[in-house]
């Protein structure tokens, strides 16, 4: 991250410091937002950013953290300008830290343009709606709960869930058809993780072949925690550049974000505010928004901006305030089962809660399958009488079945060992939707009530389902 000066005034009027906070009194001249030098009594030049202004009273954000720092020693120079971030195509393949610094032992990258990392607010009124698939090699996800380009997804997941693993799989796998399959890139945003995570992240992408078409921010557990508040706008800033000025399709995979809210919080405990719901800011939904609103198509702009979204929910509770504020902003929630977990299901995604608002605009015909609804729809069907009738059998026993009772709790087993179950391996969606066939087949003709009899007629005669115009609609009319 840099900043563009143009004025130096500095101080030496620190009047407290308070966690990752220094107070500054007796300024004029200072701007919200704008990025200041922190110099240390040793010399030690620190970035901060102005996140009040008071009248002459002035409250900074030191991405290092405050250790070190005397009150009547240090001395803070204000730049006047915001910060940004020096963006271009060069970033592509390279790792840098959660500020935007290169972290990979490679030189600075050569800037094309100088970004506000703040982004700019995406007119309601000038964006496309999403419309565009986007195969992530999971089939729980691209035959259930599809993205699509342009769309802001949450993966909810609970502390000690292969979140990770599950989103450096997408990062290495994800891509989109056609023509634009080589204009499709991943910017990859990771805060608060380990040494070894960040090792994980970095291995994993690399042996995918995937690390050149990826830029990857890595905020550690051990960097300063203010920095966490930086980390997802500076990736989000180098994906608007490359897709609103390059015009290419940028994937942003973003974790945890819990650990963001964390460091929100605790900035808010510090500047001494009325805390909300569980100590959370008051103002944590809009925060959280001013991220996720960031993801978006800008119609007669080629590029998109898509959100995948991971984030640990504390006490594996989903109304806890970071679930449940990010499940108001964003199109769905893809949520991971502890219980498949102990199953040995990896990845371990539970079908029946999870949505994809915009699945349907990005299915279809001209998109996936003409298939792709219906046989989703009868998969939900049935996994939901399967698992419904687990709470029975725990009550009456199986002996009390019907034969399609029968059928319908195997089925349920079988959707998960088979369908659900990937091993770290990745599936395209035409192996996705044969999975998905191969397991209704054990069913009837009259069991299919979600899927169309011309379908199935087809299907069973082995040849390829009719086109859309000798089909009715999805939805039986």
């Amino acid at each position: 991250m840099t900043s563009r000066a143009l004025r130096v005034i500095e101080f030496q009027t620190v009047e407290y410091v308070s966690g990752p906070l220094v107070f500054l009194e007796g300024v004029h001249g200072v701007q919200y937002d704008e990025t200041v030098e922190i110099v240390a009594p040793g010399g030690e030049v620190r970035r901060g950013q102005v996140l009040e202004v008071d009248r002459s009273r002035a409250v900074i954000e030191v991405f290092a953290g405050t250790r070190g720092l005397d009150v009547a020693a240090t001395r803070v120079r204000l730049g006047g300008d915001a910060a940004r971030l020096g963006v271009g195509v060069g970033m592509l393949g390279r790792m840098f830290d959660g500020s935007g610094n290169a972290a990979d032992g490679g030189p600075p990258i050569l800037p094309e343009a100088f970004w506000e990392v703040a982004g700019l607010a995406m007119n309601p009124a000038a964006r496309e709606h999403p419309a565009e698939f986007i195969e992530t090699g999971v089939s729980a996800i691209d035959g259930l709960n599809t993205l699509v380009r342009g769309q802001k997804l949450p993966i909810f997941s609970g502390f000690g869930l292969p979140a990770a693993q599950l989103s450096a799989q997408v990062a290495a796998r994800a891509s989109v058809g056609g023509s634009d399959r080589e204009g499709f890139v991943v910017v990859f945003a990771a805060l608060g993780i380990t040494h070894r995570e960040a090792s994980f992240f970095r291995r994993f992408i690399e042996d995918s072949g995937a690390l050149g078409r990826t830029v990857m921010f890595l905020n550690l557990a051990d960097d300063p925690t203010i920095e966490r508040l930086l980390t997802p706008r500076v990736a989000l800033t180098a994906a608007e550049f490359l897709a609103f000025e390059k015009g290419l399709h940028v994937l942003v995979i973003l974790t945890d974000m819990t650990n963001y809210c964390e460091a929100l919080r605790e900035v808010s405990t510090a500047r001494e505010e009325i805390p909300g719901r569980r100590g959370y800011p008051g103002y944590m939904y809009t925060d959280l928004a001013s991220i996720y609103e960031r993801a978006g198509r800008i119609r007669d702009h080629d590029g998109s901006i898509t959100q995948l979204v991971i984030l640990s929910m504390p006490d594996d509770d989903i109304t806890h305030p970071i679930p449940d504020l990010t499940g108001y902003i964003t199109e769905g929630q893809i949520v991971l089962s502890r219980e498949l977990h102990r199953k040995g299901i990896d990845p371990p995604i539970d079908v029946l809660p999870s949505l994809s608002r915009l699945m349907n605009a990005g299915i279809g015909a001209d998109k996936t399958r003409f298939d792709h609804r219906q046989v989703a729809d009868q998969l939900y069907a049935f996994y939901a009488e399967g698992r419904d009738l687990r709470r029975l059998v725990a009550i009456i026993g199986e002996a009390a079945l019907s034969e399609h009772d029968r059928r319908s709790l195997a089925f349920a087993d079988d959707f998960e060992r088979r369908f659900i179950h990937q091993g770290g391996a990745g599936r395209s969606l035409e192996e996705t939707l044969e999975l998905a066939w191969s397991l209704l087949d054990q069913f009837t003709t009259a069991d299919l009530k979600r899927i169309h009899p011309e379908t199935i007629a087809a299907r069973r005669r082995g040849k390829d389902v009719p086109p859309p115009d000798q089909q009715a609609d999805d939805d039986g009319s």
